[in-house]
C-alpha cells in the first residue's frame, strides 16, 4: 500500500481559502445601491409633492387683514385710500411694490416697507418725517422737517411736537420730488445746526420762539414776549452765541425788563452789543 503525503504551500497554511475576507459577492454590492437609489428617489418624490401642494396653497391664500404700523402723523385717510379694498383678494396677486410706491407719494412717509405674509396678512411698516419747525410758505401754513423738506401743517403733526419753534423768512426751496419742496442747501444746514443747538441748550431753547431767515448774515432769534432781536448770524458757532444769550438774559433782561432793546448782537467774541428800544441809533456794549 502507497502512503499520500501532503505538503504544506509555502505561507504554512494547510491549504487555499477560496472564500477570502476580503471577498464581497457583486450581488449584494449591487442590491445596496439599488436601496439608496430607490430610498433616495422616494424623497425627492415626496419633497416634489409637498413642494406642489405648497405652491397650490400659496395660489389659494386670500388677503384677511391688512396691519399698519409706525403711521402716528400720516392721516389715516390717506392710507385707507391706497390700502382699501384688498380684503379678500388673492395674496400671490397683490403687488407690494406697486403699493410701496403709492404710499411714498403720502408727503409724511418718509419710507415704507410693504410685505404678503403666508397666514394672509399685509404687513405695512411706515417710517415718517420727523417735524422740527412750523413756517409760512407762500401764504401757506407748512411743517419743516429735519431734511428741510417743507409739509403741510396737519393737526397731527402739529401736536407731535407742541411748541414747535417758528421760522420766517423762507423764499427759495428746490424740488425735493413728490410734489414736496425743500430748503436750499445753505438754509438747511443753517436751521439745523442752529436748532440742534437750541436743543442742547440749558434753557435758550425754553425762551427763544421764532427764527428769523430774511437776512442770512443778520439771522436773528426772538424770545418769548421780548421784541428784541437776538442776532446769531449764520457762521455757526450757535452753542457759543447761545451760552452768550443765557448768561446776558440773567444779568441783564432779568434786571431791566424784556422791552428795553431793540437788538442784541451775539456774534462777537466775548462781547454783546445792544441798541436800546428807546434810542436805537445808540449802541452799547454789555458786560458778560
Amino acid at each position: 500500500m502507497s502512503e499520500l503525503e501532503h505538503t504544506p504551500d509555502s505561507s504554512g497554511s494547510s491549504g487555499p481559502d477560496t472564500k477570502g475576507v476580503a471577498g464581497r459577492n457583486p450581488g449584494e454590492a449591487g442590491g445596496n445601491w439599488k436601496a439608496v437609489l430607490v430610498v433616495l428617489l422616494a424623497v425627492f418624490a415626496g419633497l416634489a409633492g409637498l413642494a406642489y401642494y405648497a405652491s397650490r396653497w400659496k395660489k389659494e391664500i386670500v388677503v384677511r387683514e391688512v396691519v399698519i404700523e409706525g403711521a402716528r402723523i400720516v392721516p389715516a385717510r390717506e392710507v385707507s385710500l391706497v390700502l382699501n379694498g384688498f380684503v379678500g383678494r388673492n395674496l400671490q396677486k397683490v403687488d407690494a411694490e406697486a403699493i410701496r410706491s403709492r404710499l411714498l407719494r403720502i408727503a409724511y412717509v418718509r419710507d415704507v416697507s410693504v410685505s404678503r405674509e403666508l397666514n394672509g396678512i399685509i404687513r405695512v411698516r411706515v417710517v415718517e418725517r420727523v417735524p422740527l419747525a412750523r413756517t409760512v410758505f407762500r401764504n401757506a401754513r407748512m411743517v419743516i422737517d429735519r431734511e428741510g423738506v417743507l409739509l403741510p401743517a396737519t393737526p397731527a403733526a402739529v401736536a407731535r411736537i407742541p411748541g414747535m419753534i417758528t421760522v420766517f423768512g423762507i423764499s427759495r426751496t428746490r424740488d425735493a420730488g413728490a410734489g414736496l419742496r425743500k430748503l436750499t442747501p445753505g438754509d438747511s444746514t443753517l436751521l439745523m445746526d442752529l436748532t440742534e443747538a437750541l436743543s442742547e441748550s440749558d434753557y435758550a431753547g425754553l425762551l427763544i420762539r421764532q427764527i428769523h431767515l430774511e437776512n442770512r448774515p443778520m439771522t436773528f432769534c426772538r424770545a418769548a414776549a421780548s421784541p428784541a432781536r437776538f442776532i446769531v448770524g449764520s457762521d455757526g458757532n450757535f452753542k457759543e452765541k447761545l451760552k452768550k444769550f443765557e448768561i446776558f438774559w440773567q444779568k441783564v433782561v432779568s434786571k431791566k425788563g424784556l422791552d428795553n432793546f431793540d437788538t442784541v448782537d451775539l456774534r462777537f467774541r466775548d462781547r454783546i452789543f445792544t441798541r436800546d428800544s428807546v434810542s436805537p441809533e445808540v449802541q452799547q456794549e454789555a458786560p458778560l
